[in-house]
């Protein structure tokens, strides 16, 4: 088998974590928001992880660091969401992501019909799955410019199991 250079290796994107919090939008409601990133954990380090989520995000149509795509006017994003049984699913054709969801980014989410995504390519290795995540440290690595400006943004309209 032939592997060309710009073929997606899984295992360069090392584990990646998908998070589902809620917090206040500019309009005072609740936003739900997922939060998408690597440990950095790949053989080679973050660079290499930086370079496979770069690359899995600009192959699925989502640029880093460009404009917000408002997945509720592309219904041929190649990335959606599924919230069932209390789980956030983000599905891309070459990951499923999943996240335990609190009951207030369920109730955000069911009532805007949507999620804000950043699936970053900045690596977060303190973020590591099962670890309790101290709300600040999130706000903090979240919000910072160097995750913010190495992301794909998405609104993504949320679907249940039946559509």
């Amino acid at each position: 088998m032939t592997s060309t250079p710009n073929a997606l290796h899984p295992a360069d994107l090392g584990t990646l974590v998908l998070m589902a919090w809620s917090g206040e939008a500019p309009d005072g409601s609740d936003m739900p928001y997922l939060l998408a990133y690597s440990l950095g954990d790949a053989e080679g380090g973050p660079q290499v992880t930086a370079a496979a989520v770069e690359h899995l995000l600009t192959s699925n149509g989502l640029p880093v660091g460009g404009d917000l795509i408002d997945g509720n006017g592309r219904p041929g994003l190649p990335v959606s969401l599924l919230v069932e049984a209390g789980q956030a699913v983000v599905r891309m054709p070459q990951l499923v992501a999943r996240a335990d969801a609190p009951q207030e980014w369920l109730e955000a989410v069911a009532e805007r019909g949507y999620a804000y995504l950043v699936f970053t390519t900045r690596a977060w290795p303190e973020g590591e799955p099962g670890k309790t995540v101290e709300p600040a440290d999130l706000g903090a690595f979240a919000g910072a410019d160097e995750t913010l400006n190495a992301a794909a943004h998405v609104v993504l309209p949320a679907t249940g199991p039946r559509g």
